[in-house]
């Protein structure tokens, strides 16, 4: 998987910010989403190796 695939539906990410607050959305957001995303989901594959585990789950992903 490429590091500069998006990693978010963007169709509905668009949907949301504008349901939330009326505005656009610039087509720079996704790529900066998906790299909070990739962050976040790195974090969590370490702390399910940390405890032992194959599988991520729910907990591994803290704020």
């Amino acid at each position: 998987m490429s590091e500069q695939e998006v990693l978010v539906v963007v169709s509905k990410l668009k949907d949301y910010i504008r349901s939330q607050s009326e505005m656009n959305t610039a087509g720079t957001v996704a790529p900066k989403i998906s790299e909070i995303v990739r962050r976040l989901c790195d974090q969590a594959i370490a702390s399910a190796r940390k405890d032992g585990r194959k599988t991520v789950m729910d907990k591994d992903f803290t704020e």
